[in-house]
């Protein structure tokens, strides 16, 4: 399809000329100083350790979920979607309320006499981390509980097996294909996040890749070297996108009879008590920090000063544009993709995992100083590339409508003389309705939760909602911040529920 070409002519020129420039004007790793050589040990060290604890900790209570039965258990693994839309800057706050030295926990310790460790360093930016990346992980190693066949287990049942026995014969080999794969996943997301380090990072100890591209921005003024950190990080996200291809392995288990079987194997009563205990204290670790922003913010939202509210206009119409550019190309991927050379669109649309955004907003800073500034371009820069990373996922969620699209109704429409546009609002847009909204949602609830490239560019009289919550962090106008969060919070899931909300309505096809 032409359009197809059109959009992965765009998609590549908008990461690789971003890339080109950065890769033309870096000087080379040999411009980089110690500092610049610690945050990279200290991007790759808090990267390792989060990914560990992460996927150590969501290997057991996906399996008590898998496992277990309970009234509010489908609700509960939909909350555990929750990170994808849920803006980062909120969540710190929530930590922040929990437990920081004025939160909840540090309460707890002054009650007998003791002061709260600080949530600021290596162990907050990892505590965030696994905050954010504990639900990712449990939701995709229990996806593998449940492709597991069903009749397995009534199997292991009828042969007596034990705990022991089926964590050997079923639990390990499903863990040995999916785990490498998702671990390798989430330490390339960690050693990509900009808002984690900028707000709970604590010093020059604590600062990662990322956040030392901002500085050498924003404080030094000095491309070359963010260029040349660019560079760097890049390496270590290429690595990282070749690793996971090579670590998922696929599982050869073999096929059941696509029917649902309880999981009926005989459990032990400590088991039981085991499974109940990392639920429960999963929930809690998860869900309180959310409870505390919807508490301390809605006492403060009178409070707000109006430039809350522009930055908050500003967001939405950022997210606008965001939403439909990543709603555009990846439906001219998608459609594209289901023709001979597919394989070709799916690794495109998956470029973007490789290529952080405050990479490609050095590149795009580099490209537009020759010819005007930037500052007065930051919030259309902050939206295509808003979109480009959220192109993998969108992407991902319309490929299957697509396939289905063309492999049903391609050659009656061919019969029919149907093509172009005509195919497109007759045929293709209504089936994929749910697809669409959904994808458009999820792309305008990444982009409402930035904070990266908005933070390179932005002018601070005309900043986005997050980046005036993290002011507002940085004055200890915490009150103030916590209410702001809440309105980035009730906008982020407004704006996800009438897009999704929206694709549903009347598809019933």
């Amino acid at each position: 399809m032409t359009s197809g070409r059109i959009a992965a002519g765009f998609v590549l020129v908008a990461i690789l000329a971003p890339l080109g420039a950065v890769i033309w004007r870096g000087g080379g790793i040999s411009t980089l100083g110690p500092a610049e050589w610690a945050a990279v040990r200290f991007t790759l060290s808090q990267a390792l350790v989060s990914a560990v604890l992460s996927v150590g900790i969501a290997v057991p209570l996906a399996g008590a979920l898998a496992r277990r039965s309970f009234f509010g258990r489908g609700l509960l693994i939909t909350l555990l979607g929750a990170p994808f839309i849920l803006p980062t800057i909120v969540a710190i706050l929530g930590l922040l309320a929990i437990f920081g030295q004025a939160g909840l926990m540090g309460q707890v310790y002054g009650l007998f006499g003791l002061q709260a460790p600080s949530i600021f360093g290596f162990h907050g930016v990892v505590l965030a981390h696994v905050f954010f990346n504990l639900p990712l992980a449990v939701r995709l190693i229990l996806q593998g509980w449940l492709a597991i066949p069903g009749e397995r287990f009534r199997l292991a049942a009828a042969l007596g097996f034990r705990p022991r026995d089926v964590a050997r014969h079923l639990a390990w080999p499903m863990l040995r294909d999916v785990v490498p794969g998702i671990f390798v996943v989430i330490f390339l997301i960690c050693t990509t996040s900009f808002a984690v380090a900028l707000t709970l990072g604590g010093g020059p100890r604590a600062t990662t890749i990322e956040l030392a591209i901002y500085q050498a921005f924003r404080f030094d003024f000095d491309p070359g070297k963010a260029a040349a950190l660019s560079l760097v990080q890049l390496a270590i996200t290429g690595i990282g996108a070749l690793a996971v291809a090579a670590l998922v392995v696929p599982n050869a288990m073999g096929a059941g009879l696509d029917r649902k079987v309880p999981q009926v194997t005989a459990h032990s009563p400590w088991q039981r008590i085991f499974d109940t205990g990392v639920i429960l204290v999963a929930c809690t670790f998860l869900l309180l920090p959310l409870a505390a922003i919807l508490v301390r913010g809605s006492f403060a939202l009178a409070d707000l000063p109006n430039s809350i509210w522009a930055a908050a206009g500003r967001s939405l119409a950022v997210a606008a544009v965001s939403s439909v550019m990543a709603v555009g190309l990846s439906l001219a991927l998608a459609l594209a993709a289901t023709e001979g050379r597919g394989r070709g669109y799916e690794l495109l649309a998956a470029v973007a995992i490789a290529a952080s955004p405050l990479v490609l907003g050095t590149g795009l800073y580099l490209l537009v100083l020759p010819f005007a500034d930037p500052v007065a371009l930051a919030l259309p820069v902050t939206a295509g590339v808003n979109a480009l990373m959220a192109l993998p996922f969108t992407f991902r969620s319309m490929l299957p409508d697509a396939r289905s699209v063309v492999d049903n109704y391609g050659r009656l429409s061919a019969s029919l003389g149907l093509s172009g546009p005509s195919w497109m609002v007759l045929v293709a847009l209504p089936r994929m309705r749910r697809s669409i909204g959904f994808s458009a949602g999820l792309a305008a609830a990444l982009s409402m939760g930035d904070l990266g490239v908005v933070a390179l560019f932005a002018d601070p009289e005309f900043a986005t909602l997050p980046l005036s919550v993290y002011r507002l962090m940085a004055a200890y106008r915490m009150d103030e911040a916590g209410a702001a969060a809440l309105v980035l919070l009730a906008l982020t899931l407004l704006v996800f529920w009438l897009c999704d909300r929206g694709g549903r309505v009347d598809a019933s096809v």
